[in-house]
């Protein structure tokens, strides 16, 4: 018994070993490098998109900005399609190969980040220099996609306007698949979690669950509620939810009552749940206020890939006797106000917040995406006084009727609302 026991420590110490070898940072070089990939040849595809739909296809405006407003409503939607492929059967990794053949990419990071042992989690000091290294790679991230981005509206922006639409489409088009083959050259390193199940039939049956023990009464005491380890093992790698005081109605799911659990021993989903699964459905409706406001956000700065470029058309884009920006490039200043906010964040922003606060990040997650939305509002208020400016200058000439006329006014008037919106991103 004692062989048999300790041949089993062994072989748990070897599959732990093995997991540690995987995942953390040591990943974060490749998916970098493959999201760097992707995000050049998204950005370089889809800035210009516009121009090609109108002087290409010749598209009406309005006809052309519906067309890419509904292109990007779509693709920000699928993932959802994606996430539930990913959880039911198919897996993490294997869905983010299917669907970079289809459109880009996704975000993987995160998963390769394990949770703590207990033993680990007692050392506090070590845990907190985790969490920063997170940040702190985050910020990088976001630093890096800027510079892809940045290389996409200047290079490839230039050779769509300047050289040609095949050479324009076809440079995107191989940044995509070095992206695909930097993140296959990482397989080795990443941690593969198991499908888990659908989180979608989850919430379901939390919901459903719920509302049968509608006339149950709550117990004070929060560990009188249904909890299974063993069951939320593969929806929980990185630690279970607690339990929360808000949304009480849904902890009914989790009241164990007559008939829930089957004589073997295994719970009714439909009927019981545990609270690891009640606290994912109130995670999802604590974010609804959240997606609702950047609904509306999104809307108004969706301009910025398709009003804003053929309103940069119409004015003065010169840059001495012989070079015109194209108007596509003009989000460089997004990017740039991003990048240059992300560097003194970390260097300028979080010392003087944390001195307020005594937060080691300056201030919360929360309040760092609320200032984002709140900067953003300001982006659209002066993107809505250069076009009064815009149309000023073109009545004063006599171009109102005259679309396609250049009316004089610099195209860098433009400059402010691209780089207030960067400002924003960078927050949020």
């Amino acid at each position: 018994m004692g062989t048999a026991t300790a041949a089993m420590d062994r072989n748990a110490d070897g599959e732990q070993g093995k997991r540690k070898k995987k995942g953390g940072f040591r990943t974060m070089p490749l998916i970098l490098a493959s999201e760097v990939c992707d995000r050049f040849a998204t950005a370089g595809f889809g800035a210009n998109l516009i121009t090609y739909l109108t002087q290409q296809l010749h598209l009406p405006l309005v006809e052309a900005s519906n067309t890419l407003t509904n292109f990007s409503g779509t693709s920000s939607l699928t993932p959802i399609l994606g996430a539930f492929a990913a959880d039911a059967f198919a897996g993490r990794f294997w869905t983010i190969i299917a669907g970079s053949v289809v459109y880009q990419l996704g975000m993987v990071g995160a998963d390769q980040f394990e949770r703590l042992d207990s033993a680990e989690e007692e050392e506090k000091a070590k845990a907190k220099a985790e969490a920063e290294r997170k940040r702190r790679y985050f910020n990088l991230y976001f630093f890096t996609m800027g510079l892809a981005a940045l290389l996409a509206l200047t290079v490839v922006v230039y050779i769509q306007e300047n050289v040609g639409w095949g050479w324009g489409f076809g440079i995107p088009a191989v940044g995509m698949f070095m992206s695909i083959v930097v993140f296959l050259v990482g397989y080795p390193l990443y941690v593969l979690v198991k499908p888990g199940g659908s989180p979608f039939t989850r919430l379901a049956q939390v919901v459903a669950a719920a509302f049968k023990k509608r006339n149950a009464a709550v117990p004070e005491d929060p560990r009188m509620l249904y909890q299974d380890k063993e069951l939320d093992a593969l929806i929980s790698t990185n630690g279970r939810l607690l339990h929360t005081n808000q949304l009480t109605f849904f902890d009914r799911a989790a009241i164990v009552t007559a008939g829930d659990i089957s004589p073997s021993g295994q719970p009714d989903p439909w009927r019981l749940s545990t609270v690891h699964r009640v606290e994912e459905l109130k995670s999802i409706v604590r974010m609804l206020p959240i997606w609702s406001a950047g609904i509306m956000l999104a809307t108004a700065s969706s301009h910025n890939y398709t009003f804003t470029i053929m309103q940069a058309r119409t004015m003065d884009r010169h840059m001495g006797p012989h070079f015109q920006l194209p108007p596509a490039t003009l989000s460089i200043f997004s990017n740039a106000a991003m990048l240059v906010t992300l560097a003194l964040y970390d260097r300028v922003f979080v010392p003087l917040a944390r001195r307020v606060t005594g937060l080691p990040s300056g201030i919360t997650y929360f309040q760092r995406m609320g200032i984002g939305l709140a900067i953003s509002v300001l982006s659209v208020a002066t993107a809505a006084l250069v076009e009064t400016k815009r149309r000023d200058a073109a009545a004063r000439h006599g171009l109102l009727d005259s679309p396609a006329a250049v009316v004089p006014l610099s195209v860098f008037w433009l400059v402010p609302q691209f780089a207030v919106h960067g400002v924003g991103d960078a927050f949020s």
